[in-house]
């Protein structure tokens, strides 16, 4: 399946992100593609909020992972300063995937081999200073 949702704001982006956090299941990974300032991490606070999270989300840009619990589980990856997938399998991205949370992955380009092919794809392209159109793209379980 796939959807459009046009956004006019970062509240908007975020709300956007709440109700994906609402029903997207738990062992799904979301591989995040955008350009920088794109909205990528205030869709991630708002899929948080949805998922029953109430924590401070930051980009894990520098530790390049961040996991957050509530009703659910959420781990974040940056993978901004990754080089390649190799170095995903270094911190144990086959361990993260095995606990069955929601893997948010921001800058997927960067480690698209480490996918199983399963994965939702999310795509954030700037329309404009404040518009932005998402796409989710839904993954096949394999």
């Amino acid at each position: 399946m796939k959807q459009i949702i046009i956004t006019s704001s970062p509240r908007e982006t975020e709300a956007a992100g709440e109700a994906l956090g609402r029903r997207i299941p738990d062992g799904t990974v979301l591989a995040m593609y955008g350009d920088l300032g794109a909205g990528k991490t205030a869709l991630v606070r708002g899929l948080a909020r949805g998922m029953g999270i109430d924590a401070r989300i930051s980009s894990p840009t520098f530790t390049i992972v961040n996991e957050y619990q509530g009703a659910r589980t959420l781990i974040h990856f940056d993978m901004y300063r990754l080089q390649s997938a190799e170095e995903l399998f270094d911190i144990g991205w086959e361990d993260y995937i095995a606990r069955g949370a929601v893997c948010a992955v921001e800058w997927s380009e960067n480690v698209e081999e480490a996918f199983f092919g399963d994965e939702w794809k999310l795509t954030i392209e700037k329309l404009s200073d404040t518009d932005r159109r998402i796409t989710i793209e839904e993954g096949e379980p394999c």
